[in-house]
């Protein structure tokens, strides 16, 4: 069985190694759920990376992060240690404008922002919520979501999947790409 909590391990200094934070690591196994991901039995190694001062990271950030992680998996192969298995693609990626939430520092990071949030286990009768993020209270590390007019405490640690909702307030509040380059784009287009 492949552990993820080992293949994070070894992945996360090398995000740091480039100066990114790492965001997520999933291994699955099948595709998600659309025409451009469904990748049919084929398992995939997903990693999310952001640059800390953007909460991005742009194609050549990618490439950079996943030859390191190969490398790093090559070396480790070739003294013994198999971390995973199976054929597997490797998938690096920005967390995008509608991120995951997988990090305490990510809820009180974008309060006042739309979130689904999905638990683990029933809390009450229920086990979903969606609704403006209104507080996370480091302290009891509880997660507080408005969700049709009343306000729930959600438990971090009863968090299977999370994740921000694209609204107008949203796009408003990202930071934009690195735009560097649109100029000349839109110039030759013009021609």
């Amino acid at each position: 069985m492949t552990d993820i909590a080992r293949i994070t391990e070894v992945i996360e200094p090398e995000a740091k190694a480039l100066g990114f934070d790492l965001v997520r690591v999933r291994y699955f196994k099948g595709g998600e759920i659309g025409p451009i991901q469904d990748h049919g039995e084929e398992h995939t190694l997903q990693i999310m990376a952001e640059r800390p001062d953007t909460g991005q990271l742009v194609i050549e950030d990618c490439a950079a992060l996943s030859r390191r992680v190969s490398d790093r998996f090559d070396e480790l192969e070739e003294q013994g240690e198999m971390l995973i298995e199976d054929a597997y693609r490797l998938e690096v990626s920005s967390p995008g404008i509608d991120r995951p939430l997988t990090r305490a520092k990510d809820y009180a990071a974008w309060i006042g922002h739309e979130t689904r949030i999905e638990l683990s286990e029933l809390l009450g009768e229920r086990k979903r919520f969606r609704g403006d993020l209104t507080e996370f209270d480091a302290e009891t590390q509880t997660i507080s979501i408005e969700d049709g007019g009343t306000v729930y405490e959600v438990p971090f640690n009863l968090v299977a999947n999370a994740k921000l909702i694209l609204t107008d307030k949203l796009i408003a509040a990202s930071r934009p790409l690195d735009t560097s380059g649109a100029d000349e784009i839109l110039e030759e287009q013009e021609d």
